[in-house]
């Protein structure tokens, strides 16, 4: 079930929904998905109550506990607000940025996890990312802002930005 609490131009529940199709047999992911578009405030709360952080995020995955037969995957909850911020900043349609959140999100319900996985998640993202025809993944913009330690001895020219697998 696809869920348009708020709309982005050139993105229908029937266009996500195929893409959400896609991007689970892409991961091997059994199973429905539901999908939220929703605001920053929702999002804010949704991210207290499950988290306990008192922010807003781009996207929250709810993995279904039922691990047997799958027929439900679980849900992703995810903020246009947001969306439509990375994707001004990144030079993207909000409607393309709205796909990489829900791929990540997918990525998430499939066991994946960043935080934790040594770079497995970055790595696969990628993969699919390309596969599904998505310019750079969360992940891989996320290991982007990591800068190396500064040699005093190196130029500022010379200093570059640390890429992650």
């Amino acid at each position: 079930m696809i869920i348009l609490e708020k709309k982005i131009r050139g993105l229908s529940a029937a266009s996500l929904g195929r893409f959400v199709l896609r991007a689970r047999r892409a991961v091997n992911l059994a199973g429905r998905v539901n999908l939220l578009l929703t605001g920053s405030a929702e999002m804010r709360a949704l991210n207290l109550q499950f988290r306990n952080k008192d922010k807003a995020t781009d996207v929250l995955s709810f993995p279904s506990d039922l691990m047997q037969n799958r027929p439900f995957a679980g849900e992703i909850a995810i903020s246009v607000d947001i969306a439509r911020e990375n994707a001004a900043k990144l030079g993207h349609p909000a409607e393309v940025e709205v796909r990489i959140l829900t791929l990540h999100g997918i990525l998430h319900l499939a066991g994946f996890d960043h935080e934790r996985d040594n770079g497995g998640m970055a790595r696969k993202e990628a993969a699919l990312r390309r596969q599904l025809g998505l310019p750079s993944s969360l992940t891989e913009r996320g290991a982007s802002k990591v800068r190396r330690p500064v040699n005093p001895q190196r130029s500022a020219r010379s200093r570059t930005t640390r890429r992650t697998p």
